[in-house]
Protein backbone atom coordinates (compact mmCIF):
# COMPACT_ATOMS: atom_id res chain seq x y z
CA UNK A 1 0.00 0.00 0.00
CA UNK A 2 1.37 3.23 -0.56
CA UNK A 3 2.26 5.59 1.99
CA UNK A 4 0.44 8.43 2.31
CA UNK A 5 1.56 10.48 5.69
CA UNK A 6 4.96 11.45 6.09
CA UNK A 7 7.16 9.26 9.43
CA UNK A 8 9.55 11.39 11.04
CA UNK A 9 12.17 10.23 13.06
CA UNK A 10 13.16 13.06 15.55
CA UNK A 11 16.69 12.13 17.51
CA UNK A 12 17.19 14.39 20.32
CA UNK A 13 18.94 13.51 24.06
CA UNK A 14 17.95 12.16 27.23
CA UNK A 15 16.49 15.49 29.46
CA UNK A 16 14.22 16.92 26.45
CA UNK A 17 12.80 13.50 25.77
CA UNK A 18 9.66 14.04 27.89
CA UNK A 19 9.00 17.69 26.76
CA UNK A 20 9.97 16.30 23.24
CA UNK A 21 6.85 13.48 23.28
CA UNK A 22 4.53 16.12 24.88
CA UNK A 23 5.28 18.34 21.77
CA UNK A 24 4.58 16.16 19.07
CA UNK A 25 1.71 14.01 20.93
CA UNK A 26 -0.55 16.96 20.21
CA UNK A 27 1.72 18.44 16.78
CA UNK A 28 1.56 15.40 15.46
CA UNK A 29 -2.53 14.83 14.70
CA UNK A 30 -2.90 18.55 14.18
CA UNK A 31 -0.15 18.40 11.13
CA UNK A 32 -0.48 15.32 9.83
CA UNK A 33 2.48 13.06 10.47
CA UNK A 34 3.70 9.94 12.02
CA UNK A 35 6.41 9.94 14.25
CA UNK A 36 9.25 8.02 16.26
CA UNK A 37 11.86 9.46 19.13
CA UNK A 38 15.42 7.90 18.97
CA UNK A 39 16.62 8.89 22.42
CA UNK A 40 20.97 9.07 21.87
CA UNK A 41 22.48 8.20 24.97
CA UNK A 42 23.57 11.86 26.16
CA UNK A 43 21.93 14.15 28.61
CA UNK A 44 21.86 17.26 26.48
CA UNK A 45 20.72 17.44 23.11
CA UNK A 46 22.61 20.40 22.05
CA UNK A 47 26.53 18.80 22.39
CA UNK A 48 25.46 16.66 19.89
CA UNK A 49 26.93 16.40 16.15
CA UNK A 50 26.20 14.59 13.47
CA UNK A 51 29.42 12.63 12.80
CA UNK A 52 28.49 11.56 16.66
CA UNK A 53 25.28 10.74 15.75
CA UNK A 54 26.33 9.06 12.28
CA UNK A 55 28.27 6.70 14.23
CA UNK A 56 25.72 5.80 16.81
CA UNK A 57 23.24 4.99 13.99
CA UNK A 58 25.85 3.09 12.08
CA UNK A 59 26.34 1.14 15.11
CA UNK A 60 22.94 -0.08 16.01
CA UNK A 61 22.49 -1.20 12.59
CA UNK A 62 25.28 -3.80 13.52
CA UNK A 63 23.70 -5.29 16.96
CA UNK A 64 21.73 -7.81 16.60
CA UNK A 65 18.46 -8.00 17.81
CA UNK A 66 17.25 -10.71 20.13
CA UNK A 67 15.87 -12.73 17.22
CA UNK A 68 19.51 -13.09 15.67
CA UNK A 69 18.67 -10.87 12.58
CA UNK A 70 20.32 -7.34 12.47
CA UNK A 71 17.96 -4.11 13.02
CA UNK A 72 17.59 -1.20 10.96
CA UNK A 73 19.28 2.19 12.31
CA UNK A 74 16.25 3.74 11.87
CA UNK A 75 12.55 3.08 12.16
CA UNK A 76 11.18 1.22 9.25
CA UNK A 77 9.34 3.46 6.81
CA UNK A 78 11.25 6.79 8.23
CA UNK A 79 11.01 9.08 5.54
CA UNK A 80 12.45 12.19 7.09
CA UNK A 81 14.73 12.79 10.38
CA UNK A 82 14.91 16.09 12.65
CA UNK A 83 17.53 16.73 14.57
CA UNK A 84 17.89 19.45 17.16
CA UNK A 85 18.48 22.74 16.02
CA UNK A 86 21.50 23.54 17.82
CA UNK A 87 22.88 19.76 16.42
CA UNK A 88 26.03 21.23 14.59
CA UNK A 89 27.96 19.21 11.43
CA UNK A 90 27.41 18.70 7.94
CA UNK A 91 24.00 16.82 7.57
CA UNK A 92 25.31 14.56 5.04
CA UNK A 93 27.27 12.62 7.95
CA UNK A 94 23.94 11.06 8.60
CA UNK A 95 22.38 10.97 5.11
CA UNK A 96 25.38 8.34 4.34
CA UNK A 97 24.39 6.03 6.87
CA UNK A 98 21.03 5.81 6.60
CA UNK A 99 19.70 7.60 3.04
CA UNK A 100 16.97 9.00 4.37
CA UNK A 101 16.55 13.21 4.24
CA UNK A 102 17.99 15.02 7.24
CA UNK A 103 17.22 18.27 8.44
CA UNK A 104 17.42 20.92 11.49
CA UNK A 105 14.61 21.52 13.14
CA UNK A 106 14.48 24.94 15.75
CA UNK A 107 16.84 25.77 18.51
CA UNK A 108 13.79 25.16 20.86
CA UNK A 109 11.45 22.66 21.00
CA UNK A 110 8.54 24.63 21.64
CA UNK A 111 9.05 26.29 18.22
CA UNK A 112 8.14 22.82 16.72
CA UNK A 113 4.71 24.34 15.72
CA UNK A 114 6.16 27.24 13.83
CA UNK A 115 8.34 25.06 12.17
CA UNK A 116 5.76 22.67 10.62
CA UNK A 117 2.80 25.74 10.22
CA UNK A 118 3.47 29.00 10.01
CA UNK A 119 6.96 29.04 8.59
CA UNK A 120 5.54 26.85 5.82
CA UNK A 121 2.67 28.88 4.80
CA UNK A 122 2.31 30.74 1.83
CA UNK A 123 5.87 32.44 1.72
CA UNK A 124 7.63 30.32 -1.46
CA UNK A 125 7.38 33.66 -3.47
CA UNK A 126 8.17 36.24 -0.32
CA UNK A 127 10.93 38.57 -0.67
CA UNK A 128 9.47 40.57 -3.71
CA UNK A 129 8.80 44.31 -3.96
CA UNK A 130 7.80 47.11 -6.23
CA UNK A 131 8.57 49.47 -4.49
CA UNK A 132 12.16 51.90 -5.42
CA UNK A 133 14.13 53.05 -2.06
CA UNK A 134 15.89 56.22 -2.87
CA UNK A 135 18.59 56.79 0.05
CA UNK A 136 19.81 60.65 0.25
CA UNK A 137 23.13 61.35 1.12
CA UNK A 138 22.43 64.61 3.05
CA UNK A 139 24.84 67.42 3.18
CA UNK A 140 27.17 66.18 0.17
CA UNK A 141 29.01 69.09 -0.64
CA UNK A 142 30.49 69.14 3.32
CA UNK A 143 31.88 65.60 2.78
CA UNK A 144 34.83 64.05 0.85
CA UNK A 145 34.68 61.83 -1.84
CA UNK A 146 36.10 59.31 -0.27
CA UNK A 147 33.31 59.66 2.83
CA UNK A 148 30.27 60.10 0.10
CA UNK A 149 31.24 56.39 -1.80
CA UNK A 150 31.58 54.79 1.39
CA UNK A 151 28.26 55.87 2.48
CA UNK A 152 27.36 55.15 -0.92
CA UNK A 153 27.91 51.46 -0.56
CA UNK A 154 26.59 51.07 2.93
CA UNK A 155 23.25 52.75 1.47
CA UNK A 156 23.51 50.08 -1.09
CA UNK A 157 24.10 47.26 0.72
CA UNK A 158 21.53 47.89 2.97
CA UNK A 159 18.82 47.88 0.58
CA UNK A 160 19.05 51.41 -1.29
CA UNK A 161 18.22 51.27 -5.71
CA UNK A 162 19.18 54.70 -5.85
CA UNK A 163 22.02 57.37 -4.12
CA UNK A 164 20.83 60.80 -3.82
CA UNK A 165 23.11 63.26 -4.11
CA UNK A 166 21.82 66.04 -1.49
CA UNK A 167 23.06 69.59 -2.16
CA UNK A 168 22.88 72.56 0.18
CA UNK A 169 20.16 75.26 -0.78
CA UNK A 170 21.95 78.81 -1.48
CA UNK A 171 25.46 77.57 -3.28
CA UNK A 172 26.40 75.45 -6.44
CA UNK A 173 28.74 72.69 -5.17
CA UNK A 174 31.82 73.14 -7.18
CA UNK A 175 32.18 69.06 -7.19
CA UNK A 176 29.20 67.78 -7.88
CA UNK A 177 30.10 66.29 -11.15
CA UNK A 178 32.99 64.54 -10.01
CA UNK A 179 30.89 63.07 -6.65
CA UNK A 180 28.48 62.10 -9.49
CA UNK A 181 30.61 60.44 -11.72
CA UNK A 182 32.65 58.70 -9.11
CA UNK A 183 29.49 56.93 -7.92
CA UNK A 184 28.15 56.33 -11.33
CA UNK A 185 31.41 54.57 -12.60
CA UNK A 186 30.95 52.69 -9.42
CA UNK A 187 27.67 50.94 -10.61
CA UNK A 188 25.54 52.84 -8.46
CA UNK A 189 22.42 54.42 -9.91
CA UNK A 190 22.29 58.55 -8.34
CA UNK A 191 19.41 61.14 -8.13
CA UNK A 192 20.49 65.02 -7.66
CA UNK A 193 18.55 66.95 -5.02
CA UNK A 194 18.73 70.81 -5.79
CA UNK A 195 16.30 73.07 -7.00
CA UNK A 196 19.37 75.24 -9.01
CA UNK A 197 19.57 74.47 -12.78
CA UNK A 198 22.75 75.02 -13.00
CA UNK A 199 23.91 72.43 -10.42
CA UNK A 200 21.43 70.31 -11.67
CA UNK A 201 22.58 70.17 -15.40
CA UNK A 202 26.35 69.58 -14.27
CA UNK A 203 24.99 66.48 -12.28
CA UNK A 204 22.91 65.29 -15.03
CA UNK A 205 26.21 65.17 -17.96
CA UNK A 206 27.93 63.54 -15.40
CA UNK A 207 25.32 60.15 -14.87
CA UNK A 208 22.31 61.48 -12.44
CA UNK A 209 19.10 59.78 -14.12
CA UNK A 210 16.97 61.84 -11.81
CA UNK A 211 16.24 65.33 -10.48
CA UNK A 212 14.78 66.30 -7.22
CA UNK A 213 12.65 68.35 -7.39
CA UNK A 214 10.99 70.24 -9.84
CA UNK A 215 8.28 72.90 -9.39
CA UNK A 216 7.87 76.45 -11.13
CA UNK A 217 11.25 78.08 -10.33
CA UNK A 218 12.81 75.77 -12.16
CA UNK A 219 10.04 73.75 -14.37
CA UNK A 220 11.73 75.75 -17.41
CA UNK A 221 15.47 74.11 -17.74
CA UNK A 222 13.82 70.31 -17.07
CA UNK A 223 13.28 69.63 -20.86
CA UNK A 224 16.88 70.58 -21.38
CA UNK A 225 18.30 67.65 -18.99
CA UNK A 226 16.99 64.72 -20.47
CA UNK A 227 16.15 62.80 -17.77
CA UNK A 228 13.01 61.83 -15.37
CA UNK A 229 12.44 64.52 -12.57
CA UNK A 230 10.13 64.36 -9.63
CA UNK A 231 7.38 67.03 -9.81
CA UNK A 232 6.75 68.91 -6.38
CA UNK A 233 4.15 71.73 -5.42
CA UNK A 234 5.20 75.28 -4.95
CA UNK A 235 3.31 75.43 -1.44
CA UNK A 236 2.66 71.92 -0.18
CA UNK A 237 -0.12 73.09 1.81
CA UNK A 238 -2.56 74.55 -1.06
CA UNK A 239 -0.61 72.10 -3.55
CA UNK A 240 -0.16 75.60 -5.21
CA UNK A 241 1.60 74.85 -8.92
CA UNK A 242 1.78 71.31 -8.93
CA UNK A 243 -0.81 70.61 -11.92
CA UNK A 244 0.69 73.46 -13.94
CA UNK A 245 4.17 71.77 -13.59
CA UNK A 246 3.00 68.17 -14.55
CA UNK A 247 1.26 69.42 -17.29
CA UNK A 248 4.31 71.52 -18.32
CA UNK A 249 6.59 68.39 -18.43
CA UNK A 250 4.25 65.62 -19.72
CA UNK A 251 4.13 68.06 -22.64
CA UNK A 252 7.50 68.75 -23.01
CA UNK A 253 7.92 65.15 -22.94
CA UNK A 254 9.93 64.92 -19.43
CA UNK A 255 9.55 62.16 -17.45
CA UNK A 256 7.70 62.26 -14.38
CA UNK A 257 7.18 61.03 -10.65
CA UNK A 258 4.68 63.21 -8.94
CA UNK A 259 5.24 64.01 -4.48
CA UNK A 260 2.99 66.21 -3.20
CA UNK A 261 5.18 66.24 0.00
CA UNK A 262 4.89 64.47 3.13
CA UNK A 263 4.44 66.75 5.83
CA UNK A 264 5.67 66.23 9.88
CA UNK A 265 2.52 65.51 12.48
CA UNK A 266 1.38 68.72 14.14
CA UNK A 267 1.60 70.62 10.35
CA UNK A 268 -0.89 68.76 8.32
CA UNK A 269 -0.07 65.27 8.25
CA UNK A 270 -3.32 63.85 7.69
CA UNK A 271 -3.68 66.42 5.20
CA UNK A 272 -0.73 65.37 3.21
CA UNK A 273 -1.67 61.93 3.10
CA UNK A 274 -5.32 63.13 1.64
CA UNK A 275 -3.37 65.30 -0.89
CA UNK A 276 -1.56 61.75 -1.86
CA UNK A 277 -4.80 59.87 -2.43
CA UNK A 278 -6.48 63.21 -4.51
CA UNK A 279 -3.49 62.80 -6.63
CA UNK A 280 -3.62 58.95 -7.65
CA UNK A 281 -7.50 59.78 -8.47
CA UNK A 282 -6.29 62.84 -10.14
CA UNK A 283 -3.63 60.43 -12.35
CA UNK A 284 -4.15 57.18 -12.26
CA UNK A 285 -1.23 56.12 -14.08
CA UNK A 286 1.27 58.11 -13.04
CA UNK A 287 4.57 57.58 -11.28
CA UNK A 288 4.56 58.90 -7.58
CA UNK A 289 7.51 59.24 -4.84
CA UNK A 290 6.82 59.95 -0.73
CA UNK A 291 9.56 61.70 1.14
CA UNK A 292 8.82 59.70 4.35
CA UNK A 293 11.88 61.32 5.98
CA UNK A 294 10.18 63.85 6.93
CA UNK A 295 8.40 61.54 9.21
CA UNK A 296 11.04 59.39 10.49
CA UNK A 297 13.52 62.20 11.16
CA UNK A 298 10.85 64.74 12.91
CA UNK A 299 9.21 62.22 15.06
CA UNK A 300 10.25 61.36 18.41
CA UNK A 301 9.67 57.84 17.88
CA UNK A 302 11.63 54.19 16.84
CA UNK A 303 11.75 54.69 12.73
CA UNK A 304 10.83 51.05 12.11
CA UNK A 305 7.29 51.28 12.68
CA UNK A 306 6.45 54.77 10.87
CA UNK A 307 8.72 53.17 7.71
CA UNK A 308 6.34 49.98 7.84
CA UNK A 309 3.30 52.15 7.92
CA UNK A 310 4.12 54.70 5.48
CA UNK A 311 5.65 51.93 3.18
CA UNK A 312 2.03 50.12 3.58
CA UNK A 313 0.35 53.25 2.23
CA UNK A 314 2.74 53.08 -0.96
CA UNK A 315 1.82 49.84 -1.39
CA UNK A 316 -1.88 50.55 -1.02
CA UNK A 317 -1.82 53.58 -3.20
CA UNK A 318 0.96 52.57 -6.20
CA UNK A 319 3.45 55.11 -5.04
CA UNK A 320 6.60 53.60 -6.40
CA UNK A 321 9.27 55.30 -4.61
CA UNK A 322 10.22 56.31 -1.39
CA UNK A 323 12.81 58.92 -0.17
CA UNK A 324 14.66 58.30 2.78
CA UNK A 325 17.42 59.57 5.32
CA UNK A 326 18.96 57.89 8.01
CA UNK A 327 20.45 60.72 10.14
CA UNK A 328 18.93 61.16 13.32
CA UNK A 329 19.99 58.43 15.63
CA UNK A 330 16.62 56.90 16.10
CA UNK A 331 16.58 56.91 12.09
CA UNK A 332 19.53 55.60 11.23
CA UNK A 333 18.68 51.55 10.42
CA UNK A 334 15.88 53.37 7.81
CA UNK A 335 16.93 52.27 4.74
CA UNK A 336 17.01 48.49 5.79
CA UNK A 337 13.92 48.90 7.82
CA UNK A 338 12.30 50.50 4.48
CA UNK A 339 13.64 47.40 1.88
CA UNK A 340 12.20 44.93 4.60
CA UNK A 341 9.05 47.02 4.71
CA UNK A 342 8.44 47.14 0.93
CA UNK A 343 8.57 42.96 0.87
CA UNK A 344 6.33 42.85 4.14
CA UNK A 345 3.80 44.85 2.28
CA UNK A 346 4.06 43.90 -1.33
CA UNK A 347 3.52 40.18 0.32
CA UNK A 348 -0.01 41.65 2.15
CA UNK A 349 -1.48 43.51 -0.86
CA UNK A 350 -0.51 41.15 -3.49
CA UNK A 351 -1.79 37.80 -1.23
CA UNK A 352 -4.56 40.00 0.36
CA UNK A 353 -3.40 38.49 3.47
CA UNK A 354 -2.55 40.14 6.65
CA UNK A 355 1.25 41.16 7.53
CA UNK A 356 1.71 39.37 10.45
CA UNK A 357 3.93 36.51 11.11
CA UNK A 358 5.64 36.94 8.03
CA UNK A 359 8.96 38.97 8.73
CA UNK A 360 9.66 39.06 12.30
CA UNK A 361 13.77 41.25 11.33
CA UNK A 362 10.62 44.32 11.78
CA UNK A 363 9.90 43.34 15.35
CA UNK A 364 13.19 44.38 17.46
CA UNK A 365 12.24 45.83 20.68
CA UNK A 366 9.57 43.10 21.33
CA UNK A 367 11.26 40.69 19.37
CA UNK A 368 11.44 36.81 20.19
CA UNK A 369 8.17 35.37 21.63
CA UNK A 370 8.70 34.68 25.10
CA UNK A 371 8.35 30.90 25.91
CA UNK A 372 7.81 29.26 28.97
CA UNK A 373 8.84 25.32 30.39
CA UNK A 374 7.07 25.72 33.80
CA UNK A 375 7.96 24.59 37.15
CA UNK A 376 7.35 20.82 36.50
CA UNK A 377 9.79 20.52 33.81
CA UNK A 378 12.76 22.62 35.11
CA UNK A 379 12.63 20.53 38.35
CA UNK A 380 12.58 17.40 36.28
CA UNK A 381 15.83 18.93 34.73
CA UNK A 382 17.37 19.84 37.88
CA UNK A 383 16.75 16.11 39.07
CA UNK A 384 18.23 14.81 35.75
CA UNK A 385 21.66 17.40 35.50
CA UNK A 386 24.87 15.28 36.72
CA UNK A 387 27.38 18.01 35.36
CA UNK A 388 28.56 20.99 37.15
CA UNK A 389 27.13 23.45 34.97
CA UNK A 390 23.99 25.96 35.31
CA UNK A 391 20.74 26.36 33.14
CA UNK A 392 19.41 29.69 33.03
CA UNK A 393 15.95 30.34 32.14
CA UNK A 394 13.73 33.57 31.67
CA UNK A 395 10.33 33.26 32.32
CA UNK A 396 6.42 33.69 34.52
CA UNK A 397 8.62 37.09 35.56
CA UNK A 398 11.83 35.65 37.25
CA UNK A 399 15.04 34.48 36.79
CA UNK A 400 15.66 30.43 36.93
CA UNK A 401 19.06 28.96 37.56
CA UNK A 402 18.89 25.16 37.34
CA UNK A 403 21.77 22.91 38.18
CA UNK A 404 22.66 19.22 39.60
CA UNK A 405 19.34 19.54 42.29
CA UNK A 406 19.24 23.05 42.36
CA UNK A 407 16.08 25.23 41.19
CA UNK A 408 16.85 28.71 42.07
CA UNK A 409 14.24 31.83 41.18
CA UNK A 410 14.32 35.46 41.21
CA UNK A 411 13.22 38.46 39.62
CA UNK A 412 16.34 40.03 41.48
CA UNK A 413 19.67 38.75 39.88
CA UNK A 414 21.83 40.17 43.04
CA UNK A 415 19.58 38.42 45.10
CA UNK A 416 20.03 35.28 43.00
CA UNK A 417 23.53 35.57 42.87
CA UNK A 418 23.43 35.27 46.95
CA UNK A 419 21.64 31.91 46.91
CA UNK A 420 23.72 30.55 43.91
CA UNK A 421 26.86 31.11 46.39
CA UNK A 422 25.35 29.59 49.22
CA UNK A 423 24.24 26.32 46.92
CA UNK A 424 27.39 26.09 44.90
CA UNK A 425 29.24 26.10 48.30
CA UNK A 426 32.65 27.53 47.67
CA UNK A 427 32.94 25.83 44.20
CA UNK A 428 32.01 28.76 41.99
CA UNK A 429 35.07 30.10 39.68
CA UNK A 430 35.63 33.29 38.75
CA UNK A 431 35.66 32.85 35.28
CA UNK A 432 32.45 30.98 35.93
CA UNK A 433 30.72 33.07 37.70
CA UNK A 434 31.41 36.12 35.51
CA UNK A 435 29.55 33.98 32.89
CA UNK A 436 26.68 33.50 34.67
CA UNK A 437 26.54 37.06 35.34
CA UNK A 438 26.38 37.75 31.72
CA UNK A 439 23.95 35.84 31.05
CA UNK A 440 21.81 36.58 33.94
CA UNK A 441 22.12 40.50 32.68
CA UNK A 442 20.78 39.31 29.52
CA UNK A 443 17.81 37.09 31.14
CA UNK A 444 17.09 40.58 32.94
CA UNK A 445 17.05 41.95 29.83
CA UNK A 446 14.46 40.10 28.64
CA UNK A 447 12.62 39.78 31.33
CA UNK A 448 12.09 43.52 31.45
CA UNK A 449 11.43 43.78 27.42
CA UNK A 450 9.34 40.41 27.28
CA UNK A 451 11.63 38.70 25.13
CA UNK A 452 12.50 35.07 24.99
CA UNK A 453 16.09 33.97 26.49
CA UNK A 454 18.05 31.30 24.82
CA UNK A 455 21.02 30.57 27.00
CA UNK A 456 24.64 31.27 25.13
CA UNK A 457 22.18 32.44 22.32
CA UNK A 458 21.95 36.61 21.37
CA UNK A 459 18.58 38.02 22.46
CA UNK A 460 16.38 38.57 19.18
CA UNK A 461 16.47 42.43 18.06
CA UNK A 462 15.10 41.57 14.44
CA UNK A 463 17.10 42.74 11.88
CA UNK A 464 19.50 44.72 14.66
CA UNK A 465 20.77 41.28 16.13
CA UNK A 466 24.28 40.67 16.13
CA UNK A 467 25.94 37.39 16.28
CA UNK A 468 27.43 36.44 19.48
CA UNK A 469 30.42 34.78 20.74
CA UNK A 470 29.64 32.27 23.19
CA UNK A 471 32.15 31.74 25.50
CA UNK A 472 30.27 29.00 27.86
CA UNK A 473 31.03 28.46 31.45
CA UNK A 474 34.23 27.77 33.21
CA UNK A 475 37.18 25.94 31.50
CA UNK A 476 37.08 23.78 34.43
CA UNK A 477 33.43 23.43 34.48
CA UNK A 478 33.36 22.29 30.84
CA UNK A 479 36.25 20.26 31.42
CA UNK A 480 34.19 18.01 34.26
CA UNK A 481 30.85 18.10 32.18
CA UNK A 482 32.65 16.55 28.94
CA UNK A 483 33.94 13.54 31.50
CA UNK A 484 30.47 12.80 32.50
CA UNK A 485 29.28 13.19 29.56
CA UNK A 486 31.62 10.27 28.03
CA UNK A 487 31.37 8.37 30.89
CA UNK A 488 28.04 8.09 30.78
CA UNK A 489 27.73 7.33 26.91
CA UNK A 490 30.44 4.99 26.91
CA UNK A 491 32.07 6.52 23.99
CA UNK A 492 34.16 10.24 23.17
CA UNK A 493 31.29 12.94 23.46
CA UNK A 494 31.37 16.55 21.79
CA UNK A 495 32.99 19.27 23.96
CA UNK A 496 30.78 20.67 26.55
CA UNK A 497 29.40 24.28 26.25
CA UNK A 498 27.38 26.83 27.64
CA UNK A 499 24.21 26.06 25.66
CA UNK A 500 22.48 23.38 28.37
CA UNK A 501 19.24 24.83 27.36
CA UNK A 502 16.26 21.90 26.50
CA UNK A 503 16.12 21.47 23.03
CA UNK A 504 14.76 18.61 20.94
Amino acid sequence: MTQTREQIHFITGKLAEHSLRQVLERLAPRVGFDYTVGVMNITVAALMTTPWIARKLAASSTIPSPDGSPPPALPPGTTRIVLPGECSGPLEAIRAVTNVPVERGPKDLRRLDEFFGQESRDLSDYGAFDIQIIAEINHAPRQSLAAILLEARQLQANGADVIDIGCDPGSIWANVGDAVKMLVDAGIRVSIDSFEPREIAVAVRSGASLVLSVNSTNVAAAADWGCEVVAVPDVPATMAGLYDTVERLTREGVPVRIDPVLEPIGFGFAESLGRYLNVRRSFPDAEMMMGIGNLTELTDVDSAGINALLIGFCQEVGIRSVLTTQVIHWAQSSVRECSLARMLSHHAVTHRTLPKHVEPRLISLRGGKPQSHGDEVLDRLAEAIRDPNFRIFAERGAIHLVGARVHLESRDPFLLFERLEAAAAGTLDPSHAFYLGYEISKAVTALTLGKDYRQDQPLDWGHLTQPEIGHGPSQRAAEAAARQQSTASHAPAPAASGANIILP
